[in-house]
């Protein structure tokens, strides 16, 4: 491209050229892609993104604009967004503002008119990796030190980055009170719980298991976010005090740091899974749902395994008893969620709120809420609730 005024560069040197639509600014961290075809806002407000440049797989972003409605967060935590064709529309019914001229007032850098899809088969063959989106003015000998000064995805805490400064309390309901480890929550999840009638305490991730249990909560819940869980020992060693006590539940990040809690292990996935059509079977019920999904890491199978080559609910032994396997990864066979079966607890990798994405899953939002009001004791049978038919 003769008349790039942009480019992105990996790592490892690799150079895919553009041009300039966002702010004019350079950007820095973990390049990794979305198979997403919406929700461009949800994804850049998703604190889960902390510390990433955004690929979208789908070529068109923009054509509907922006709303307060779709944001998950209250600002943009992904530090780039890269694209093959960006527009910047706000002619939708409940667009409030073009989606280029957002990104620019927000001070967040944007590519258009680039090769999306040799950059995603690059990282998809290669790896997620570290890289950034540099005006043309930069040169690569700039954008490389840049990025060599940037820290790894792994052994990163993220979490500080995006948890509240102080404890607050959202809903009034006659339903369950629920402690929330905030480690970047998406709004979406906490609008799911108070649609159903809970009060949801949001707490730093630094609180102490006392602070949790302060206002005497029917349920802990572990809220997804950025970063590598193995960084987060003192979040883990706070879970792990709380494991028994009351039902636990945890989504994404959350699901890691239950599982490390309880003595399981965790490893760096090689590009992630991030999108909105990751398929996943609900072993309780025998059902293949469509789900979101936004992480870079996962947890091992029984014996140290990275996969579960079959559909079976296999078990590990824990330091709180057993745990069963409940959701398995169709497209890598990856652990997806599972049920500590002495104690009250249950866990999903993926994003059953569906912020943005399908709504195969938001059942389990039902699911909990059910076993928090049985007092936890009916966790493990209620991971078999059916889903509703369609």
């Amino acid at each position: 491209m003769n008349d790039a005024t942009a480019y992105v560069l990996l790592e490892d040197g690799t150079r895919f050229d553009g041009l300039a639509c966002g702010a004019d600014a350079h950007a820095v961290g973990e390049i990794v892609f979305t198979t997403s075809m919406s929700g461009y806002q949800e994804a850049m407000t998703d604190p889960s993104y902390a510390g990433q440049l955004i690929t979208f797989t789908y070529p068109q972003i923009g054509n509907y604009g922006i709303s307060a409605e779709a944001m998950e967060s209250d600002r943009i935590h992904a530090r780039a967004a890269i694209m093959r064709a960006a527009v910047d529309r706000e002619d939708a019914p409940g667009a409030e503002r073009g989606w280029l001229s957002w990104l620019r007032d927000c001070g967040i850098p944007a590519i258009t008119d680039l090769d999306t899809r040799a950059l995603v088969r690059h990282i998809r063959d290669e790896g997620a990796m570290r890289g950034g989106v540099f005006p043309a003015a930069v040169s690569v000998a700039q954008a490389r030190e840049l990025i060599a000064a940037e820290p790894s995805m792994s052994g990163r805490d993220l979490a500080r980055q995006v948890t509240p400064a102080h404890a607050h309390t959202v809903g009034a309901g006659d339903g369950p009170r629920i402690a929330m480890i905030d480690t970047g929550v998406k709004l979406s999840i906490v609008n799911n719980l108070l649609q159903r009638g809970a009060t949801v305490e949001l707490h730093p991730c630094t609180a102490s298991p006392g602070e949790l249990l302060g206002d005497d909560p029917d349920a802990i819940f572990l809220a997804n976010g950025p970063g590598d869980p193995a960084a987060l020992d003192y979040i883990v060693e706070t879970v792990r005090e709380l494991v028994g006590k009351l039902p636990i539940y945890g989504i994404c990040l959350g699901h890691q740091l239950l599982c490390r809690a309880v003595g399981l292990q965790t490893y760096k996935l090689p590009f992630g899974h991030h999108g909105a059509n990751h398929p996943v079977k609900d072993l309780t019920t025998g059902r293949t749902e469509i789900t979101s999904q936004n992480h870079g890491f996962a947890v091992l199978g029984p014996n140290g395994a990275k996969t579960i080559d079959d559909d079976d609910a296999v078990r590990w032994e824990t330091d709180f008893g057993a745990a069963e396997l409940t959701h398995v990864n169709l497209y890598d066979r990856t652990v997806e969620g599972l049920v500590l079966l002495d104690v009250p607890g249950a866990t999903v990798q993926y994003h059953p709120e569906a912020g943005p994405g399908p709504h195969d899953s938001l059942y389990l939002f039902d699911r909990f809420i059910q076993s928090i009001e049985a007092g936890g004791r009916d966790l493990a049978q209620n991971a078999g609730l059916e889903a509703p038919r369609r």
